[in-house]
């Protein structure tokens, strides 16, 4: 087979397109949480909190006060940007709670597997054995078959 031949038959399986599709629409929905957190939920915490913008929470390392994160990146200061890792846990944090919320969801649609068929036992050691078994594996026994 040559290469190309064994590249399509690679990315035509079935699961490696559901992986390619699920990776997209993971992308996706991580842009609508990323605005949910920033745009919607961030605004009035940070109201509550005293007028406080997450995105501008940072601190300097070379001691220097700036106005804003971005007049310290521009200066070219070392700064520890932590009110952006705060909305990237908040993300994180809704992103996680809304899939599992998904998942959940998913599992009450889907029906539980049917119960497996209690297994044939020896009725003179009480092991298990094959249903189609002649003769007891653990004892010896002469089985009467079913």
């Amino acid at each position: 087979m040559s290469l190309k031949e064994d590249f399509k038959k690679f990315a035509m399986r079935g699961n490696v397109i559901d992986m390619a599709v699920g990776v997209i629409i993971g992308g996706a929905f991580g842009k609508i949480v990323g605005s949910l957190v920033n745009d919607i939920i961030m605004p009035p915490i940070g109201m509550a909190m005293g007028k406080m913008d997450f995105k501008n929470l940072f601190l300097s390392l070379n001691g220097k006060e700036y106005a804003t994160l971005e007049a310290a990146k521009k200066a070219g200061a070392p700064v520890l940007a932590y009110g952006s890792f705060i909305n990237t846990v908040m993300d994180f944090l809704i992103l996680a709670f809304v899939i599992f919320m998904m998942v959940k969801q998913i599992n009450k649609l889907t029906p539980p597997p049917a119960p497996k068929p209690e297994p044939r036992k020896c009725p003179y050691c009480k092991s298990e054995i094959a249903d189609d078994a002649t003769r007891c594996p653990h004892c010896t026994s002469q089985l009467e078959n079913k």
